[in-house]
Formats: structure tokens, C-alpha cells, sequence
């Protein structure tokens, strides 16, 4: 009998982004910018709080549109933290502004956040068979790398940890255990990437 990953429990917004969202392939810059923006709320945080936010924060940062996002003032930012159901943490939220100001970078130097992030797997997904959730690393080397070379670049809140469960939710790791509903199989045939080289 085929079960689900078990991390999601009875939480609906969890077991709906599992289901439709985690380690599914992607690379539509302004999602893959938001999923930065709350991988990095979440640090210190649970997961399931940030999903309880994530239409606040949807809607303070006009769908993570990243333009609109790097030109925030701090009084903008301020107003965000006053007005909407986000995460009250400042820094935080100065971080949406820096790090839409660093992928413009990235976008400039490669054409795409994307591209940029997904030269790290060779621009296909890792696919992991685990057995258990348990078995599910928090951080890699590769992580890591990609924490360290972010942080290079001026990127705020990407330690190793939150880099992991970023490249989880963009789809660059695929760690549904093999017993899953939502395998493999199933995710490549429902998604079809076509990266630019």
C-alpha cells in the first residue's frame, strides 16, 4: 500500500503543499523568489506557521513580484510588518528587499534566477529513495555551496539549512520516501521542465 511522507501530519496546508508543491520542479523566478523569501521566514519558525502567512505575505509583496519587491523603503517594509499577518521580524523583512536586489543581479548575469540555481544539479532534479522521513538530511554539502555562494552575492537568511528546504520546495531534491503516493513516476509525469542551457 503506497502511503505519503509523513512530515505534513493532519495539517491541511501542509499536506496540500506537499502534495502540489514540494519538490516539484520549478522555475518561474517569482516563485522560486517567493519560496526564498519564506524558507528564509521560517528560520527559528515552523513551516506550518509560515504557510498560515503565506497569503499576508502574498499580498504585502504583490505576488513576490521582484521590481516592485527591490524597491521597498523601510518605511514600505515597516508598513508591511504594521498592516499585514506576517512574520514581525525586521531584518527579515529587509531581507525580501536585498535579495530581490540580488537575484536582479543574478538575473543580469544569467538571464534567470533559475538557470542560475539549477547549473548546481547539471539542471535535473536529485532524486533521493528514502525509506523514511527520518532518513531525509537537513543540509548537504551541496547546500552548503549554494548558502556560501549566495551569501557571496548578498543574499540574506540562506544558511545551509534553510538552502535544503529550498531546493526542496523549488524541486532541485526530490525527497518523497519511496513509498509515497507522489513518486517519481508520478512527478515527472505531470511536469515537464525545459531548462536553457
Amino acid at each position: 500500500m503506497k502511503m505519503k511522507c509523513a512530515w505534513p501530519g493532519n495539517n491541511h496546508l501542509m499536506e496540500m503543499y506537499h502534495d502540489n508543491e514540494w519538490c516539484v520542479p520549478s522555475t518561474d523566478d517569482n516563485y522560486i523568489f517567493e519560496m526564498l523569501t519564506l524558507e528564509g521566514a521560517q528560520a527559528g519558525l515552523s513551516w506550518s506557521i509560515v504557510l498560515s502567512k503565506r497569503e499576508a505575505y502574498q499580498t504585502a509583496f504583490r505576488n513576490f513580484n521582484i521590481s516592485y519587491c527591490k524597491k521597498l523603503t523601510d518605511e514600505d517594509l515597516q508598513n508591511v510588518k504594521e498592516q499585514h499577518n506576517v512574520i514581525k521580524h525586521f531584518a527579515k523583512l529587509q531581507s525580501v528587499r536585498s535579495n530581490a536586489q540580488a537575484v536582479t543581479e543574478v538575473q543580469k548575469e544569467f538571464e534567470s534566477f533559475s538557470s542560475f540555481l539549477w547549473s548546481y544539479v547539471d539542471y535535473k532534479p536529485i532524486i533521493n529513495h528514502w525509506t523514511s522521513d527520518k532518513q531525509i538530511p537537513t543540509q548537504t554539502s551541496l547546500s552548503e555551496q549554494l548558502s556560501k555562494d549566495l551569501k557571496k552575492r548578498g543574499f540574506k537568511f540562506v544558511g545551509p539549512v534553510t538552502m535544503y528546504s529550498f531546493m526542496q520546495a523549488i524541486g532541485m531534491v526530490d525527497d518523497h520516501i519511496i513509498s509515497c503516493l507522489l513518486t517519481r513516476q508520478i512527478q515527472e509525469a505531470r511536469i515537464k521542465i525545459n531548462f536553457k542551457r
